[in-house]
């Protein structure tokens, strides 16, 4: 019975990390053999608003004024909205004081209580009346065409929700985990291409992405990760979410392990939170293909996966325990993994990078954060309004 355990727990894991990646692959080519791409016919190009929600963001918002007003779209097709609710710094002055063209739509839209990112968004979606909303963070930069990219994917008439892709700004002095969460990105922007191709994107993220208006819902205030429950939802109403690789947004990343930790663990929380919320897309006798999906890429890297992984080390003991040399292999292959984890938190401290630690580092730190995350998220210690992680 333990070796059944030990062998179905590192399935899971392996499947939960890699194997969906390997399966999708297949099913997606099995796809391509029988299945001709549909072709939609161009339509014009929709009425936009691009709406940019920042918090006490005075140094990037006006780089961010210029990164949006150069965006490759029709001046008379883009309105932008700027959401500075809560800011106490200089940041709704400078969008207030911004020299913008006079053939430029903008506005700007603030209040002095902070309420979080849900609140602001949701107030800005209340005042939108253009057919498509492109929502993007404030400390992020978009290319030129990411706009086009974005909205002629509603020229398919499934299609309720576009996800850009998040790409991460690494300097040559970033830290393992940072390179750890530009690896990490690669990974996750294959997933989401060939998540889009067998059917829909599980979850935008909240760097880049674009909905129809008319299948926006409101969501709940204390929604901690509005952005992928907003999308998710969207899909369980029986839209696509397309996918827009040539519609990506950069952001530096985080200035060290402890302001990732932050990030890491609220998106935790958040992702938890959403799994109870998202309860019927478990059912893949209702769902089918998307539920599939869900549990596949998401589902089981929140739950079963981080749980598993201590579980799978104390069952590997045990069976090595017992004089199998090739458990006991097993075993040193397992503590030789956490070992260069290890070492590669202490040389992070120590300012020292080698590349070969960067993926078992970031790997421990997510599913650690997944644990920091369930305790924060049944404390009820994690607000919606969160702390930003430095950059």
């Amino acid at each position: 019975m333990l070796e059944i355990a030990f062998w179905l727990g590192l399935a899971l894991i392996m499947y939960a990390y890699l194997g969906y990646g390997l399966v999708l692959c297949l099913l997606v080519w099995l796809k391509r053999q029988f299945h001709q791409p549909d072709c939609f016919p161009e339509q014009s190009l929709p009425a936009v608003t691009f709406v940019v929600c920042a918090f006490n963001e005075e140094d990037w918002i006006r780089q961010k004024i210029e990164n949006s007003l150069a965006l490759d779209y029709p001046k008379d097709l883009i309105r932008f909205c700027f959401v500075t609710d809560g800011s106490d710094d200089q940041t709704e002055w400078i969008v207030q004081s911004f020299p913008y063209p006079s053939n430029v739509q903008w506005q700007l839209m603030h209040l002095p209580e902070r309420r979080g990112k849900i609140a602001a968004f949701q107030r800005a979606m209340s005042q939108i009346q253009t057919p498509v909303v492109v929502s993007t963070d404030a400390n992020t930069f978009v290319n030129r065409e990411a706009v086009l990219h974005l909205v002629r994917h509603f020229n398919d008439p499934q299609v309720g929700a576009v996800a850009g892709e998040k790409r991460i700004s690494m300097a040559e002095k970033d830290d393992a985990s940072s390179a750890g969460e530009g690896i990490y990105w690669k990974y996750e922007s294959l997933l989401k291409k060939w998540d889009a191709e067998l059917w829909t994107v599980v979850g935008a993220a909240g760097e880049l992405f674009a909905i129809r208006t008319d299948c926006y819902e409101p969501v709940p205030s204390d929604t901690l990760v509005e952005d992928f429950y907003m999308t998710m939802r969207i899909a369980q109403r029986g839209w696509r979410v397309a996918y827009a690789p040539d519609a990506w947004a950069a952001e530096s990343s985080s200035a060290s392990v402890s302001e990732e930790m932050k990030r890491k663990v609220r998106i935790a929380a958040g992702g938890l939170q959403a799994i109870v919320r998202l309860a019927p897309l478990l059912n893949p006798f209702r769902y089918g293909i998307l539920s599939f999906q869900y549990i596949s890429h998401r589902v089981l890297r929140w739950t079963l996966a981080p749980l598993l992984l201590p579980i799978l080390l104390m069952l590997n003991l045990i069976l090595a325990l017992q004089g199998s040399i090739f458990y006991q292999i097993l075993l040193a292959g397992q503590i030789l993994f956490y070992l260069a984890a290890l070492i590669g938190w202490i040389l992070e401290r120590r300012k020292l990078k080698v590349k070969a630690l960067f993926v078992p580092y970031y790997f421990c730190l997510m599913n650690w954060a997944m644990y920091a995350g369930f305790f924060r998220l049944l404390s009820g210690k994690q607000s919606v309004v969160w702390e930003k992680a430095k950059r």
